[in-house]
């Protein structure tokens, strides 16, 4: 068996206690070739457009970004929708396998997309630029399952903004899923009417959950359920200053209604105006 056929056929493994694995390495071998294949699927780029808005894009327009690097490009769909909007752009992600779709899906909207592959945590060893503005979205971050982990990746977000830079960094709404149990309109992220998504198990430490496509694939996702508080504070530990959190892309919300809460939080440093 040659190399390529061999990844093609890896399969997900998360050994025989598949809720015992809680490491923040272990998402390269979640992210198998079948499983990207089948991403769009989940995505339906279309939908989420529709759903998302401008929102992302007014945010970066309201600051004057023009730089943003994309950490978490996943297939490429912020990545190509920046694009669009005129920003330039550097796509980074940890899986290589997800890259390559993601430059294929630019080349299908006519971009020749800027692609690095990157763990969050040593970003400044492999992207020695500065942007206006970092994304990390797609429930991404909630794949650090450890606090060192989670603080080193702020922390090199941090670094490679510009002094007056802001980071979106989104989570799924984990308070409502662990204290009120799942329940989600498939509206904003993963829209596909193709698939069915849900917790299979859910702790303080955990929540893994099943993907199950029309021809009966079956796909899991073993991820740190982040709570929204806690989010913020280790965004404003880490140096952010400003923090505004948006519910399902709004500004008001009831905690337990959005399923994705979005965190934008500011790097510049502003003066108490009493001093």
């Amino acid at each position: 068996m040659d190399k390529s056929t061999e990844q093609e056929s890896k399969e997900q493994d998360f050994g025989e206690k598949p809720t015992s694995v809680r490491e923040s390495d272990h998402y390269q071998d979640e992210y198998v070739p079948g499983f990207v294949d089948k991403w769009d699927e989940l995505i339906d780029w279309e939908s989420r457009a529709k759903g998302e808005g401008n929102t992302i894009i007014n945010i970066l327009k309201e600051r004057g970004v023009k730089k943003v690097l994309d950490v978490a490009t996943g297939t490429g769909f912020n990545s190509v929708r920046l694009l669009q909007a005129g920003f330039e752009v550097v796509s980074a992600d940890g899986s290589p396998e997800m890259l390559v779709k993601a430059f294929e899906n630019a080349r299908q909207y006519g971009y020749l997309m800027r692609t690095v592959q990157a763990d969050w945590r040593w970003m400044n060893k492999d992207i020695h630029e500065e942007f206006d503005a970092i994304l990390c979205l797609g429930n991404s971050f909630t794949h650090l399952f450890n606090e060192r982990d989670r603080r080193k990746a702020l922390a090199e977000f941090y670094a490679l903004l510009k002094h007056d830079g802001v980071l979106l960094l989104d989570q799924r709404n984990y308070d409502s899923i662990l204290d009120q149990g799942y329940s989600s309109k498939h509206a904003h992220y993963y829209c596909g009417d193709s698939v069915s998504v849900y917790p299979e198990h859910v702790d303080e430490g955990l929540a893994r959950f099943r993907y199950e496509f029309l021809d009966n694939s079956v796909y899991y996702l073993n991820m740190f359920p982040l709570r929204k508080d806690y989010t913020r504070r280790l965004l404003h530990e880490v140096g952010f200053q400003e923090i505004k959190t948006l519910g399902d892309f709004k500004e008001t919300y009831k905690e337990n209604e959005p399923d994705f809460f979005l965190h934008v939080a500011e790097k510049e440093y502003k003066e108490d105006e009493e001093m």
